[in-house]
C-alpha cells in the first residue's frame, strides 16, 4: 500500500481517511493494552463523558511496539518523512453513553517541557502536570495529526466533522470563515484499523453520540521542526532513529 494519494489529500484538503492500516489481530492487541491500564491513574481524566490519557507513551510504554507497525512507520515516511518525531501522544474514549460536543476549533497547542517567556509563544496552559503553548504557526503548519480507530466512528458516535481545505489560511478565528464554507463540513467516517490523517489548522468538531458505539482513538501528533531554546517538545520521541 502507498500513501502518495493521501498525502496530496492531507496538503490540498487538510486531511485524508486510510482503511485497514491495522490488522484486526493488531487493533485487539492494542485495545487490550489499554484496558489493562488503571484508569483512575491521577493524571488521567475521566468524566462520564470522556476518558483521556495525555502523554500516552509515557504513561503506556507497552504501546509503542504495538502502534509503530510497519504499516504505520511506511506511512509516517511517505506523508512526513524519516525526520519526523512524534511529538504529542493521547487516548480519547468517548464512551457509548457520551453527550459530549465539541465545537470547531483548530488544533493550537504544543507540548512543551517548561513555561518560559519568548517571542512568538503564546497562549500557555498547564493541564495535568503538562505545560502547552502555542506556537509559531510554521510549526503548526508543519505538523501532521494521525488518528488511529479502535472502533468504528461516524457521525452518530462522534466522528469528526472537518471544514476541508480550512488550513489554508493559517491560525484564525472560526468566526473569520465564510458562512457558505461553515455549512460545507464534511464527516470523516473510520472503520476500527483506519487512521484518519489530519492538519491540525483544519478546523473540526465532534457531534454527541447519539447511538450505543463507544469510540476510542488514539491522536498521534508529528513534526519535524526544532522549538526556540531553551523549550523542548516534551514528549519527543524519534521513531526512526
Amino acid at each position: 500500500m502507498g500513501f502518495q494519494e493521501n498525502k496530496q489529500e492531507l496538503e490540498e484538503s487538510g486531511f485524508s481517511v486510510i482503511a485497514a492500516v491495522y490488522t484486526e489481530s493488531e487493533i485487539a492487541a492494542i485495545s487490550v493494552c489499554m484496558d489493562a491500564i488503571d484508569s483512575e491513574e491521577a493524571s488521567f481524566m475521566k468524566t462520564k463523558n470522556l476518558f483521556a490519557v495525555r502523554q500516552l507513551l509515557k504513561n503506556v510504554p507497552a504501546l509503542k511496539p504495538l502502534l509503530f507497525t510497519k504499516q504505520l512507520m511506511q506511512l509516517i515516511e511517505e506523508i512526513g518523512g524519516k525526520d519526523y518525531f512524534l511529538t504529542k501522544a493521547m487516548y480519547l474514549d468517548k464512551p457509548k453513553d457520551s453527550n459530549w460536543f465539541v465545537p470547531y476549533h483548530q488544533d493550537l497547542s504544543i507540548s512543551v517541557n517548561k513555561k518560559v517567556a519568548i517571542e512568538n509563544y503564546n497562549s500557555w496552559t498547564f493541564k495535568r502536570g503538562q505545560f502547552g503553548v502555542q506556537p509559531p504557526a510554521d510549526i503548526l503548519e508543519k505538523t501532521i495529526t494521525i488518528r488511529i480507530h479502535l472502533d468504528d466512528t461516524d457521525e452518530n458516535n462522534g466522528a469528526l466533522k472537518v471544514i476541508p481545505k480550512s488550513h489554508l489560511k493559517g491560525v484564525r478565528r472560526f468566526a473569520s470563515i465564510d458562512d457558505s464554507n461553515k455549512e460545507s463540513g464534511t464527516y470523516c467516517n473510520v472503520k476500527n484499523g483506519g487512521v484518519m490523517l489530519m492538519k491540525p489548522l483544519t478546523f473540526h468538531a465532534s457531534s454527541r453520540a447519539i447511538n450505543e458505539r463507544q469510540r476510542r482513538v488514539i491522536h498521534l501528533e508529528f513534526c519535524n521542526q526544532p522549538l526556540v531554546k531553551p523549550l523542548e517538545w516534551a514528549e519527543k520521541l524519534s521513531v526512526f532513529y
